[in-house]
């Protein structure tokens, strides 16, 4: 906690804990605020620096007990948040700061957010966005948030199998439509005694579930409070025709018409699915429907998953007889892309699949040549297979907490970027002064000049160099201090390799000119 520099006697250790639950009850918004960066700030360098060192030389035992840690972290984050968010709930602090929001990228990032912690079960996750479901006005921090605990839970749950993240319309109007955002699961399934009551805090169904699968049971308490504020319903039922539940959250929202609608690129291509899980099959058929693709069992290019190879008793799976086949993967077997190639398919795919990967294969594959002839490469896929995309990128990270100073550098040289460091406000506008870059990263809280304070003085000066704030406070009013201070942009600690890496694309690439002039 920050020192009062009052002078005054401490309270009893056993008197100030007492006092905490009580604060966080009464909604006291200042307290709330320092207990999210106080906490957030030590977990963003346990997370990080424990990322860091999965992704070094280990040994089998050295990974699991890293990796172990890591989890255990994380699961520590989710409840800090669940319990600061609740608790801002309960108090009315929670404020909404709706805006453009591209829906297929809000479902694709939390998709393969929890990819990563799916597939270490052995699970498949997928998602898909109807055709008919527009980009909306939103607040896509809570949006997120909702369905990321929802997600978040039934890959927690589920031993087996997968989970399906589909959008839908449900009624509404042209302008205000009603979507369903549905998660679907092969897990044990609630009973339908139950069902109401897992909304409630700390409402597992029973108290052995607390035991097998951890938490608290804020998580779900704290959708139920979001889709209420949201004006709308969240619900759970049996999946249809199958084991396992279906979450569903359904809300209104206002059309995004300043936002450009997504292409069909297929424009008729006809395109069968191969794949031993039907959430697999459920989904790819999905994103090939609103990509303009029609799906035909018949067709000529077939996307074929991998993990038949497991089924058929064989390393690899044979590309069809007939057309062009496209492979489909995991991050974690990418290593086969080359054996895949010369087996004789014409390209690959990483689940979980982006719709604009699926139809640049699909169409590359049906203009190439014969049979092991392999489409080129296209950098919509390979972000997540290829590194250092900003090699030469200059970057100011203004830092005073060395461990999330470690771990941002250490991220950022990863990605080719030349890093210069500053660990107050002062330092970071006296190098402004001194040297130009491509990006800034600024922490929000640093001794004496913080962030916001920094940046109204750089931008005083005239310098438009686009600015990122780091946070470890994942409160809306921050972002809107940041951005009424002239920063560009915004990251929530802990930092997430994919949203530095999303950061970095944003402000360097070919649309900064753009952007910056209309900061």
């Amino acid at each position: 906690m920050a020192r009062t520099g009052t002078g005054r006697a401490k309270a009893p250790a056993a008197e100030r804990s007492a006092a905490v639950p009580e604060r966080l009850a009464g909604g006291a918004d200042p307290f709330l605020r320092l207990m999210s960066h106080e906490m957030r700030t030590p977990l963003n360098g346990v997370i990080g620096m424990l990322g860091l060192l999965t992704r070094t030389r280990l040994d089998g035992a050295q990974r699991a007990y890293a990796e172990a840690a890591r989890d255990s972290a994380e699961h520590l984050l989710g409840l800090v948040n669940d319990l600061l968010d609740y608790a801002r709930l309960e108090a009315g602090k929670l404020e909404f700061d709706p805006g453009p929001t591209d829906l297929e990228g809000l479902v694709r990032g939390v998709t393969e957010l929890l990819s990563p912690r799916a597939h270490e079960k052995g699970l498949e996750i997928v998602w898909a966005v109807a055709a008919d479901a527009p980009d909306i006005l939103a607040d896509e921090g809570r949006l997120r948030q909702v369905l990321f605990n929802l997600a978040g839970n039934a890959v927690k749950f589920t031993v087996a199998g997968g989970v399906c993240i589909t959008v839908e319309r449900a009624g509404g109007t042209a302008s205000r439509p009603r979507l369903a955002f549905i998660v679907d699961d092969t897990g044990p399934g609630i009973p339908p005694e139950a069902r109401e009551r897992i909304f409630e805090e700390f409402g597992h169904v029973d108290a052995t579930d607390a035991t097998q699968f951890g938490g608290a049971g804020l998580g779900l308490a704290v959708v139920r409070k979001l889709a209420d504020a949201m004006g709308g319903t969240v619900s759970v039922a049996d999946r249809p025709g199958a084991s396992g539940s279906r979450f569903r959250f359904e809300a209104p929202f206002a059309v995004a018409t300043d936002m450009a609608p997504r292409a069909g690129t297929l424009d008729g291509v006809r395109i069968a699915v191969q794949s031993p899980d039907a959430m697999v099959t459920r989904a790819a058929k999905a994103q090939i429907v609103a990509s303009g693709g029609v799906v035909d069992d018949m067709a000529t290019i077939t996307l074929v998953d991998h993990a038949r190879a497991a089924i058929d008793g064989t390393d690899l799976v044979a590309p069809p007889a007939l057309g062009r086949g496209i492979v489909l993967l995991k991050p974690s077997e990418r290593e086969l892309i080359a054996r895949y190639r010369s087996s004789g398919f014409h390209g690959y795919l990483i689940k979980p699949l982006r719709r604009a990967s699926l139809s640049e294969r699909v169409l590359a594959a049906s203009q190439a040549g014969t049979a092991g002839q392999s489409s080129r490469v296209t950098p919509a896929e390979d972000d997540r297979v290829l590194p250092v995309r900003f090699a030469g990128t200059r970057v100011l990270l203004a830092e005073d907490n060395p461990v999330g100073a470690l771990l941002a550098r250490t991220l950022l040289r990863r990605e080719g970027c030349v890093v210069e460091t500053a660990a107050t406000g002062e330092e970071a506008v006296a190098a402004m002064k001194r040297a130009r870059y491509d990006l800034v990263f600024m922490d929000m809280r640093m001794p004496g000049m913080d962030g916001p304070a920094a940046t109204r003085l750089i931008r005083a000066g005239g310098d438009r160099t686009p600015i990122v704030a780091l946070t470890a406070n994942a409160f809306a009013e921050d972002r809107k201090l940041c951005l009424d201070a002239g920063m560009n942009d915004h990251l929530t600690k802990p930092l997430e390799p994919d949203a530095l890496r999303s950061a970095l694309s944003r402000w360097t690439g070919s649309e900064r000119l753009a952007k910056v002039a209309n900061a």
